[in-house]
Formats: structure tokens, sequence, C-alpha cells
């Protein structure tokens, strides 16, 4: 695990727009959903799974890898959507 990684990854515009859009679909979702998705993208880079596919990806070429949805899938978003989604106060 990288903290260079997890920095490029959590700061990847393409990956941060992407969970947004899964914040959206997520019940009780703000609308903008932009505060949800700041707290959640951090945690999000930094699970084993996704950092692990981001990095691969970086050391492949891949120039995008947080729009690729075949590096970080769906799935492995909602995931850490679901995970890491705020407690209610």
């Amino acid at each position: 695990m990288s903290y260079n990684t997890i920095a490029q990854c959590a700061t990847d515009d393409a990956l941060f727009q992407r969970v947004r859009a899964a914040v959206s679909t997520q019940a009780g979702a703000p609308s903008p959903p932009d505060p949800y998705a700041y707290k959640i993208v951090w945690p999000l880079s930094g699970a084993s799974d996704v950092e692990a596919a981001y990095a691969s990806a970086l050391a492949a070429g891949n120039e995008n890898p947080g729009g690729d949805e075949t590096v970080i899938t769906d799935g492995m978003i909602l995931s850490g959507v679901q995970a890491n989604w705020p407690s209610p106060p």
C-alpha cells in the first residue's frame, strides 16, 4: 500500500465524480452530494482492493484509472460508499 497511490486516487476527478454519482443514489443523500462524497473518497481510496487496482493501472500506463470501470468497478465504489456512509446524528 502506498500513500502516494492513495493520494492520487483520492484526488482523481473522474473517480470523485463516480463517487458523487454513487452517493446521490443512496437513501437520504443530500443535494448536492459533495459533502458526503468528500468524506467517502479518502477511505474508499485507501481500501486495499481499490488502492491495489489503482496502483496496478498506473503501473500499466492507464492514464484514467479513476474513470476506467474495469479498474475501479461500480461495485467497489458502491461498497465503499455503503461502508463509509455517515451515521445519523
